[in-house]
């Protein structure tokens, strides 16, 4: 197996890094939800159900952030370890980051278009391609790879990651930020206070439990 590019944990006397035993979702199954979860936020949008409770800008806003949630958290876990895991990962990587800035300039043309727009279910369309079309080619072609290729306690520790990565990425697009580490790191959180404050003065819905229904 390759090691994967794990965070430094805080210092623990007599135990080796290798020996700390890990509690928590895997990195690739906490991405795997996301992706489900996205799609049915496209769907819902999309075609809304007559039981339908949320109202749509909330949803849209749900969509919007939950997805810059989770491409912040991929470009600064996954795509490193991609590189480093696996032979043919540079390549990948540098499809997916690729990918990733074009969903997120869709993703910016639907946030920037008002429902009532005519263009705005050709925006919400674009989205969804991409986003079916990412989580297909990570389900199929990435992530058994990586489950094969990493420990268990690797992809727990990673998952730990990510959790707190989406707590401090932003919730908006950001196409001019760096989509690579370290500079992401750093970025990201800083951009993502300036989106929190807003949230907060709008009242702006960001979180799928907070939906209504």
């Amino acid at each position: 197996m390759s090691a994967a590019p794990l965070p430094p944990l805080p210092p623990v006397p007599g135990i080796e890094d290798d020996e700390v035993v890990f509690g928590g979702p895997s990195m690739l199954d906490l991405l795997d939800e996301d992706h489900q979860q996205l799609t049915q936020l496209c769907d819902r949008l999309a075609a809304p159900d007559e039981q339908e409770k949320a109202r749509p800008q909330d949803i849209e806003d749900v969509l919007v952030a939950t997805l810059a949630r989770h491409l912040s958290a991929e470009e600064q876990y996954l795509y490193p370890t991609v590189k480093a895991v696996l032979p043919d990962g540079d390549p990948i990587a540098s499809q997916e980051v690729a990918a990733d800035a074009e969903l997120i300039l869709a993703l910016q043309r639907l946030h920037a278009t008002p429902a009532a727009d005519a263009a705005y279910h050709a925006a919400l369309e674009a989205v969804a391609v991409h986003v079916r079309s990412h989580a297909d080619r990570t389900a199929k072609e990435v992530f058994p790879r990586l489950r094969e290729q990493c420990s268990d306690a690797e992809l727990v520790r990673l998952g730990n990651r990510v959790l707190i990565a989406r707590g401090a990425a932003p919730t908006r697009p950001h196409p001019n930020t760096p989509a690579k580490p370290p500079l992401n790191k750093l970025v990201d959180p800083a951009v993502a206070v300036v989106d929190k404050v807003r949230d907060v003065l709008t009242r702006r819905t960001t979180w799928p439990e907070d939906l209504a229904g």
